[in-house]
């Protein structure tokens, strides 16, 4: 790992998130992957919030990074896009969200969250629409990863987030 000691510390949090979940990173656990003293993280973060903030930080520019050329692309081409992020990167997509962990912790996490609203408002031309269309992708995405869908054989997949954005949110 390259970087400066905080950089190595939050890209091995991004590690364990992607591997086992947010809630098995510890300042010990990233200190122990990065070959640091368990005292070493401290010096970067002054609370276990804030060592959680940054790795958030990494998951949602990477979300942005897929989502907003999506999103330019309409609203189903975007539904897909955040449906596979949080397929595929499902630790990561629950702390991103975890706004009751990551307040105040001070990333301004929301700044970049808020940008995504805002262009699915533009692309609806109404908050209430978008506020919709954003629930429903988010809840399934959500109801995927908990495999609630699995009791009463349900399949959630691309397809059914593809058809739920074009019902909700329009094209």
């Amino acid at each position: 790992m390259a970087g400066t000691t905080r950089d190595r510390l939050v890209a091995a949090g991004v590690q364990i998130v992607d591997e086992h979940g947010f809630r098995e990173v510890g300042v010990r656990a990233v200190a122990a992957r990065v070959g640091v003293s368990h005292g070493a993280p401290r010096r970067y973060f002054a609370t276990l919030d804030a060592l959680l903030a940054a790795i958030a930080a990494e998951g949602i520019a990477d979300l942005d990074a897929v989502l907003r050329p999506a999103i330019d692309a309409g609203i189903p081409a975007a539904a897909v896009a955040y449906w596979r992020f949080a397929r595929d990167r499902p630790g990561m997509f629950e702390l991103i969200f975890r706004h009751d962990v990551l307040a105040g912790a001070g990333e301004s996490l929301r700044t970049t969250t808020g940008a995504w609203f805002r262009a699915l408002v533009a692309e609806t031309g109404d908050a209430e629409h978008a506020l919709a269309c954003w629930s429903s992708v988010h809840g399934l995405c959500v109801l995927a990863a908990t495999r609630v869908p699995d009791a009463v054989g349900v399949v959630i997949d691309e397809a059914t987030v593809r058809r739920v954005a074009e019902n909700v949110g329009g094209s």
